[in-house]
């Protein structure tokens, strides 16, 4: 019988936050985030070890005063959106980047890249049960069979558990999808949506119902929250075929129904 005399801290997977972004830049690249985006290494030095992995949609207080110094987090949203005029602690994203920064912590967020890599697919099929839609910027989007507009409601309310939900006809019956997680109304006015057919995303606004309606072209919004909130379990499993073991700590829906 041949003795196995592999060192077991050899096979662990490497601590270093830089070849953790590799691995997740292979798997999903920065430079596919949209233009506004800023997807990517939000906080920490790429020269870091990281002790623990913890997996969020978003970065809140109580997720940075609850979690270990020099932990990474994998954030979907990113925690810097706006250029910042100063850094006052008492302010929004500074209260929350000093907890981390104090734990020395690393944050890497994988935004609109991991959209279009694996969220909008995994939402689109998983989640709301279509197949065969093919990727057409930063939507999915294809025929289907026909449908009366309230029959698909009804489908996606279902699977959602979303009550009420909101939509807006443009066409009694859909004859085509197009699917977008998070706030994703900018795909109406790319042109690519024609009569019939319906843009399922959240974040709708009153104006672009109005102007879908013109277009004869319906929306569901299924609610931000809703449709990202997967986006945890989706990095956790991943990780793990790597040999990583990551620790969710999701945040709740900032909405509450009455």
């Amino acid at each position: 019988m041949t003795k196995n005399t592999e060192n077991p801290q050899e096979l662990a997977p490497s601590k270093s936050v830089s070849t953790l972004y590799d691995l997740l830049n292979t798997l999903s690249p920065f430079n596919l985030q949209e233009s506004w985006d800023h997807s990517g290494l939000n906080l920490g030095s790429m020269q870091q070890d990281f002790t623990d992995i913890y997996v969020c949609l978003e970065v809140t207080l109580p997720i940075a005063a609850t979690i270990p110094p020099k932990s990474l987090i994998i954030s979907h949203h990113p925690l810097f959106f706006k250029p910042m005029q100063g850094f006052c602690y008492d302010t929004y994203p500074a209260n929350i980047a000093k907890i981390l920064i104090q734990k020395d912590c690393a944050l890497i967020s994988m935004h609109t890249n991991f959209d279009t890599t694996h969220l909008n697919a995994y939402f689109a099929t998983e989640v709301l049960g279509f197949d065969g839609l093919h990727q057409d910027g930063i939507a999915l989007s294809g025929a289907i069979e026909p449908i009366e507009l309230t029959a698909l409601v009804y489908r996606i309310k279902d699977r959602l558990g979303i009550n009420p939900l909101r939509y807006t006809q443009g066409s009694s019956i859909i004859e085509s999808v197009a699917i977008v997680c998070g706030a994703g109304s900018a795909y109406l006015y790319q042109n690519a949506l024609k009569a019939n057919s319906c843009l399922i995303t959240g974040d709708i606004k009153y104006h672009d119902a109005m102007i879908a309606r013109s277009l004869q072209i319906s929306l569901i919004d299924v609610e931000h929250y809703q449709s990202e909130k997967f986006f945890p379990q989706i990095i956790k499993s991943i990780l793990k075929t790597k040999g990583y073991q990551a620790i969710i700590k999701d945040c709740n829906n900032p909405f509450a129904y009455l």
